[in-house]
Parts: structure tokens; sequence; C-alpha cells
């Protein structure tokens, strides 16, 4: 897989049936290992080993309805009281950041309303702080610890 310039991680990995699949450490499950899972992974344990996130608020593809369609969100992360805060789009590292890919994200925010956007294909990594009332994103330069993602 291609590196990334997202902290090292310890994944857990396993060959079945002839493919490669990884510990999923918040879906407590194995899954295929993709070049976006791959992404996704080192963003999983980035949250929460690096910067403090509880592995029990954060979700991975999670299923929301958007205009009658079902969609995925990668990673969603929850306040204690079940509030989304982030939403994460991951991408395998040859799709570029695009402004589908944020126009996507800023959808998926249609249903949840969070503070803060994060998106990234592992090499390349755009955070953005939310201002819902003038509807503009404002990037900003580093993913919050928890602390201060929760306010505290």
């Amino acid at each position: 897989m291609t590196p990334l310039t997202l902290p090292p991680c310890s994944l857990t990995l396993r060959e079945r049936e002839g493919r490669t699949e990884v510990l999923d450490i918040v879906r407590r499950r194995y899954v295929a290992l993709t070049p976006e899972e791959w992404v996704r992974q080192h963003v999983v344990h980035a949250l929460h080993y690096q910067l403090g996130y509880p592995l029990e608020l954060i979700q991975v593809e999670g299923a929301i309805s958007l205009n009658g369609m079902k969609k995925r969100c990668d990673i969603v992360v929850y306040a204690p009281g079940v509030k989304p805060l982030m939403i994460v789009e991951c991408k395998k590292p040859e799709v570029k950041l695009t402004q589908s890919v944020a126009d996507q994200a800023c959808r998926y925010n249609l249903v949840h309303k969070v503070p803060y956007l994060y998106l990234t294909n592992g090499l390349q990594h755009i955070v953005c702080r939310v201002d819902a009332d003038n509807q503009k994103l404002n990037q900003i330069a580093q993913l919050p610890r928890w602390e201060e993602l929760i306010g505290k």
C-alpha cells in the first residue's frame, strides 16, 4: 500500500480467501483492505491514538439518508450525548481532493450539521471549520485534539 503522510500505526492484517483484510478497531471486525480503507484506518488510529478521540464516539461507514438516497459517511465523530462534531471524507491516495470531494462532505453535512469537516486521501489533508451562518468553510491548519473539539 501507498505510504501516507498520516502518523504511522500498527494495523492488524490477515489473509483470507486470497485477499488481505484489516481489523477495523471501531467496527471490531475485519474488512477488505482497499486503498480507501488503508486511508480510513490510518485516520481512525490517528484520531484515537494521537488526538485522543474516544473509539466509542467514532462511527465508520455510517448510513445516512440524503434526498431519499442512502449514503455512507466514511467517519463521523460524535460528542458525548451523540451530537455529531466532525465528518471525515476519505479517498484513496490516487484521488485528488477537489471541489467535488468538498461538495460531497458538505452534502453529508446537510444531515449531520457538524462544525468540522476533514477531507483526506492520506497524502493531502484539508480541515475546515464550518461557518453555517455565512455558509462558508474556513480552512484551519490541523485537526483539533479531542479536548479542543469538545470545547474543554
